[in-house]
């Protein structure tokens, strides 16, 4: 599997949670990727739920690192 491929997997599966969140991809190598994921507050565990065992299957089955950070869309940015 190529990490484009992982990638628009994992996506299929955080869609299909819900259509509305806006998901930004950062790809980290050719074997790992971070997907940032803004969601409404109350479907953020649905989405974690959901993306949790596709994550480590893809990890030990194809070695694709793909990462999933639930963000509520919301939420004010942290200041630093």
């Amino acid at each position: 599997m190529s990490l484009d491929n992982a990638i628009k997997k994992m996506m299929d599966v955080i869609t299909s949670v819900s259509a509305g969140v806006e998901i930004k991809t950062v790809k980290m190598s050719d074997e790992e990727a971070r997907l940032s994921v803004y969601a409404a507050a109350g479907e953020i565990q649905a989405i974690k739920d959901a993306t949790f065992k596709p994550a480590i299957d893809m990890l030990n089955n194809d070695g694709m690192d793909i990462q999933v950070f639930v963000y509520d869309k919301d939420a004010p940015p942290l200041k630093g």
